[in-house]
């Protein structure tokens, strides 16, 4: 779990503080998305969780501990950490780039070996094609692949990502945001995650923090988020297509009739949001899901009201 309590940073000759008394809490094995507009204090505030910025006030709790009389270089050996620009030591293979947490803590070579194949494999890349490669002969696509692979090589419970997909093209983003929310809910990490794009905050979050001014406008559940909007600046900044965001986050199993139905089937998983666009792409009003029964126009929008 992590825990912010009155959690501040006020810079030297800084007039209002970068981030003032948030209190926030993101239980054990679940993710957060911060997000806000830029000087919200989002960056401020991941960094004071692994204490790249040292906080001028408040508490912070990781796993029960508190992490302020931690020492910040093993605090940080237990924290997972994803950047936009990933950082890769360019000299280094892809192999030595992933076990260099691993290597710090200690552990013995064939264990390190063996890890590094794991998460490189986890991440969608075949160890045996990218482990001797230097950074500069992946894609952009691949050294974030890279980024994540190392900032689980050291199997942390906590884990930060700060803008981790802003770098690369969209086709490529939606790919590693489905990647990453694979890996978040097969392996259960506590997740921090900063972005400015709310499609990526409400597919990765189980819960979105939203930011203004260095305090927090609302925290919720994405969905509770996407209905019920605290105030005005919040609806603002979500936008007035929060509605179609919510359709993304209920199955479509759930708007689904007995009947059963011919025709191209949606596939297994599929959101409410994924039918309104097969129905706006095919011109009709009811598609079929992966087990053959139907959702209609008016089902999906009584299951959308009752959401």
């Amino acid at each position: 779990m992590i825990e912010l309590e009155g959690l501040t940073k006020r810079w030297p000759g800084a007039g209002a503080a970068a981030v003032e008394d948030l209190t926030l809490s993101v239980p054990e094995g679940t993710s957060c998305a911060l997000i806000g507009p830029s000087g919200s204090g989002k960056t401020t505030t991941l960094r004071m969780v692994n204490r790249l910025i040292e906080p001028s006030g408040g508490r912070l709790r990781i796993g029960g501990e508190d992490a302020l009389r931690l020492d910040p270089v093993r605090l940080r050996r237990g924290i997972g950490y994803v950047i936009q620009e990933v950082g890769l030591f360019p000299h280094r293979s892809v192999a030595e780039n992933v076990a260099t947490v691993p290597r710090l803590l200690g552990w013995p070579a064939p264990r390190i070996a063996a890890r590094v194949e794991e998460v490189l494999a986890m991440a969608g890349l075949d160890p045996g094609r990218f482990a001797a490669r230097r950074p500069h002969q992946l894609s952009g696509g691949e050294r974030q692949r890279v980024g994540v692979a190392r900032a689980l090589a050291g199997d942390p419970p906590v884990l930060l990502m700060d803008e981790p997909f802003g770098a690369v093209d969209p086709v490529v983003r939606a790919h590693l945001q489905e990647e990453v929310l694979r890996l978040l809910k097969q392996l259960r990490k506590t997740v921090l995650i900063v972005t400015h794009d709310l499609d990526e905050a409400v597919r990765l979050g189980d819960a979105v923090a939203v930011l203004r001014d260095g305090r927090l406008a609302q925290h919720a559940p994405a969905a509770a988020l996407l209905a019920h909007p605290a105030d005005a600046f919040v609806a603002g900044f979500l936008g007035s297509d929060r509605a179609l965001q919510r359709l993304a986050l209920l199955p479509a199993e759930g708007a689904a009739t007995g009947q059963a139905m011919p025709g191209e089937r949606l596939p297994e998983g599929a959101s409410l949001r994924d039918a309104l666009a097969a129905m706006l792409a095919r011109g009709v009003r009811a598609v079929p899901l992966a087990d053959g029964r139907a959702v209609t126009l008016d089902a999906l929008l009584e299951a959308a009201r009752r959401g």
